[in-house]
């Protein structure tokens, strides 16, 4: 076969293209990559995890599994678009070896084979098969362009109230892959039309052209529409590498990196590219965020913050305006982590040397009481003296001997000063923190507020220390018959603080604990994709305004359950959901306390 033809000229500037840019930042990325990161890759590189994200691969970016969890009719549209057209060029591979065996077949030889073979006659079944197949695969591809058309002007039919505003760049690249396969089912079909080699779809197409047109008219078209392909693959991949579409092949290197165990830190590095550059846009993160449904924030969901960032337009407003309560992330078909990124990003806003600013610290020592549990009751417990006096009465119950970290005041545990970017201030505080609990040798840190233990477990050093939250530490009390408590006749809903459910992956032992004391009533958005109580201290932009409007849709939430009273595990969510409901609320170690049976 002749593989010379003019029209193959634009695919092949815009595979060059593709190449060259996409080579040039991987190659970049990894170079600047941390020493430690590299060793990290160096040790898992032959590792079980390497097997695990091979199969995320299938799993994810190809069957888009996550996405069908979310919608299903969501989830066919990206899969057929992912996986279908993998299937087209796989198979075309295939069906290239199967006509010319392992001779050298260029490129353009595997995408334009339909055109290049036209003259073949297919007598042999085998060849009908490949035809056949080929045309199968390419009505799949077809199927979700044509429901991604319908998702730009009826998101709601495929599981989205809103859909994301792209950039022009991103707009050319969309309307480039709208194209290729209406223009793949012409080229064929006219080839089909003139030759009388298609398939069942490019065959029938073909009679239809062939019925409207005269012989002359079809071959000066058949050049045409095969130039028209070639633009529409050409154009598509030369925007690729800087467009939302630069995720078809960052996604995979992100995976393998992910599952080495590299991961994006409090201060940039190199691997955030990966993150941001695997970002596709969907939207799929818009409709989870409280901001955006409930406040009428539109412009700062984590799909529009990845932009700004990668296209290096990023304003300290939309990194600061995130609740960071982690509901888009759930929702993230890539698993990128918005979260840290956000963070890193108000490092490079807002970190400031300490300047010694915090030397006052040495020597601050308010801590009381003798034991080898400790408590750290953290800024917002001490708000909240109810949950300070529960606790007391829950040491008392089970006869524990306590060190109290801070009841009478002492040095915050440094996440909100980490959450607005001040890293370095923060490391200060939890510096001291640290050399406390080592200096008391303390074998078990209890707290009752989830953004101390995020904190206590990811940032500071406590080896020989296990931490607790109390609702871990009041559930093994439980158990092992230390408390005992008198169950009542109410009935509770128990709300997840994003810190602990979603930071710390905690939400059967809080509610073990409700169970124990009363009626547990889940609301319809629970566990992973709790509501946020809207008061989250990450979100430095955030009007008191909207808050409250935040607080009182969770409110409906939980007061639609016919609850009689609200119980959270967070002491800043227990002041916000107060703001949003009539219900009594309160935290768990209240009515633990409340209801104990046996006090010492």
């Amino acid at each position: 076969m002749n593989f010379n033809s003019s029209f193959a000229l634009p695919f092949s500037v815009g595979v060059m293209v593709l190449f060259v840019v996409i080579t040039y930042k991987y190659v970049r990325w990894l170079y600047r990559l941390p020493d430690g990161d590299k060793r990290q890759i160096g040790r898992n590189l032959f590792s079980r995890q390497t097997w695990k994200a091979v199969w995320e691969c299938v799993t994810e970016s190809l069957l888009h599994r996550r996405i069908f969890r979310v919608n299903p009719v969501l989830g066919y549209m990206h899969m057929s678009l992912a996986f279908g057209w993998f299937l087209l060029i796989a198979t075309g591979f295939v069906e290239t070896v199967a006509y010319m065996g392992w001779t050298p077949v260029p490129l353009r030889g595997h995408v334009f084979f339909k055109y290049y073979s036209r003259e073949a006659v297919h007598t042999e079944m085998w060849q009908m098969v490949f035809t056949n197949v080929m045309d199968a695969l390419l009505l799949f591809v077809l199927s979700g362009v044509a429901l991604a058309w319908t998702k730009r002007v009826y998101s709601k039919m495929l599981g989205m109230r809103r859909t994301t505003r792209h950039v022009w760049g991103d707009r050319v690249a969309l309307t480039a892959l709208w194209c290729i396969f209406p223009a793949r089912l012409l080229a064929e079909s006219t080839t089909s039309a003139i030759w009388h080699n298609g398939g069942f779809l490019t065959g029938w197409v073909g009679s239809l052209l062939a019925d409207a047109m005269s012989p002359e008219t079809l071959v000066a078209m058949e050049s045409v529409v095969w130039w028209v392909y070639s633009f529409a693959l050409g154009i598509f991949f030369c925007a690729m590498p800087f467009s939302r579409y630069m995720h078809i092949f960052t996604e995979v290197p992100l995976i393998f990196l992910r599952r080495w165990g590299i991961k994006s830190d409090d201060r940039p590095k190199s691997f955030d590219h990966f993150q941001l550059e695997a970002c596709s846009r969907c939207g799929i993160c818009i409709d989870p965020c409280q901001l955006q449904r409930d406040a009428g924030i539109n412009t700062v969901q984590g799909v529009y913050f990845l932009r700004d960032r990668r296209y290096n337009m990023l304003s300290a407003e939309v990194a600061d305006n995130c609740l960071m309560c982690g509901r888009c992330s759930e929702r993230c078909p890539v698993g990128v982590d918005i979260n840290s990124l956000r963070l890193n990003s108000r490092y490079t806003f807002h970190n400031s040397p300490s300047f010694r600013r915090y030397d006052y610290l040495r020597g601050v020592d308010t801590s009381q009481g003798e034991g080898k549990v400790g408590y750290f009751a953290g800024c917002m417990t001490l708000l909240s003296p109810r949950i300070l006096q529960a606790m007391e009465r829950i040491f008392e119950a089970a006869d524990e001997q306590v060190w109290w970290a801070d009841r009478n005041g002492g040095v915050c545990c440094g996440r909100p000063l980490k959450l607005t970017g001040e890293v370095d201030a923060a490391r200060e505080m939890m510096r001291h923190n640290t050399q406390l609990f080592q200096k008391y040798e303390i074998t078990t840190l209890v707290t009752s507020c989830p953004i101390c233990l995020k904190v206590f477990r990811e940032d500071y050093n406590l080896q020989d220390i296990e931490v607790l939250h109390h609702s871990e530490y009041i559930q093994r009390l439980l158990a092992e018959g230390r408390l005992k408590v008198t169950p009542t006749a109410e009935a509770y809903t128990y709300h997840d603080p994003c810190e602990l459910g979603r930071g710390c992956g905690i939400y059967d032992e809080p509610r073990a604990v409700v169970k124990s004391v009363a009626t547990l009533l889940e609301p319809s958005e629970t566990r992973n994709m709790a509501l946020c109580c809207g008061s989250s201290i990450a979100n430095t932009a955030i009007p008191d305004g909207a808050q409250l409007k935040i607080a009182r849709s969770l409110g409906q939430s939980l007061e639609a359950t016919g609850a009689d009273g609200v119980v959270t595990a967070c002491p800043l969510c227990k002041k916000a959901v107060r703001r949003g409901t009539t219900l009594p609320v309160y935290d768990l170690a209240e009515i633990v306390a409340d209801n104990l049976t046996t006090r010492h």
